[in-house]
């Protein structure tokens, strides 16, 4: 046989073997993680910073993105995802309050999905029966609100209004996963990742006339949803609340009420 004939395959019972080394590895790992973050916890109480929020929207989407350009090609982007947000979530809970108040509307399991598949199954969950009282939840310590976008509210107008609730986090994270139809909101910091989205609300009623305006002046915008006079876009890129492009843009009231990094499989 010579030197460049191809290895035999591995049995059936070979695989299986392997595949049981490898879950015996991830389990040990996984535990080694859970004892790290429980580490990182008890350290964070001894600096006097315990039962802080924990939540890092920009530092998260920086750590998803290298892990993502890491993985092996055999493994999927939703399924790394999954895998790291259910282990960040793990970990986040355990350094203090975390919490979901979810308000979907009439796609309410649909927002309960997305609110899983972006903060995994480690926070309790509530829902809200208004979007009033999602926000309300989420001005409290360790709150996360996640509202669905709907023609028939325009709960997200209310924010412009608001001196520390932001939008930081678009839902679905993933395009594969569908269409944004929701978004997070809390009190945290909000700062640019290299790839992100602005959201913007304004009282221009014509979406074609608002579009060509923003695009003359170099800024790409898509509407999300629209109702009661107000529009909500995504702005491609990241924009402060003064910036002079915005504040020339068509409508007597907008201005930006959070931002978030792009999907991570555009």
């Amino acid at each position: 046989m010579g030197k460049d004939a191809p290895a035999a395959p591995l049995t059936l019972d070979a695989v299986r073997a392997r595949i049981d080394a490898v879950d015996a590895e991830l389990l040990r790992l996984v535990g080694e993680r859970a004892s790290l973050a429980r580490s990182v916890a008890e350290a964070k109480r001894a600096a006097g910073d315990g039962g802080k929020f924990g939540l890092r929207p920009a530092r998260e989407a920086q750590i998803v993105r290298k892990i993502l350009a890491g993985k092996a090609p055999a493994a999927s982007n939703a399924l790394v995802i999954r895998l790291w947000r259910e282990l960040m979530a793990d970990s986040l809970s355990q350094q203090g309050p975390f919490h979901l108040s979810v308000w979907g509307g009439k796609l309410e399991s649909r927002a309960v999905e997305l609110a899983r598949l972006r903060f995994g199954g480690a926070p309790k969950l509530a829902l809200a029966a208004k979007p009033e009282d999602a926000l309300a939840a989420a001005r409290t310590p360790g709150g996360v609100a996640v509202l669905a976008l709907t023609p028939d509210t325009a709960w997200w107008g209310r924010l412009l209004a608001e001196p520390t609730l932001k939008v930081f986090a678009t839902l679905p994270c993933l395009t594969v996963w569908g269409p944004t139809s929701a978004v997070a909101v809390a009190q945290v910091e909000i700062a640019p990742t290299g790839a992100d989205q602005t959201l913007w609300v304004t009282d221009a009623t014509d979406i074609g006339k608002t579009v060509e305006a923003l695009s003359r002046d170099g800024v790409a915008a898509a509407p999300l949803v629209q109702h009661g006079g107000l529009t909500l876009y995504a702005l491609a890129g990241y924009y402060q609340h003064d910036d002079a492009r915005l504040l020339r843009a068509p409508g007597q009231l907008h201005g930006v009420i959070g931002a978030a990094p792009e999907p991570f499989d555009l």
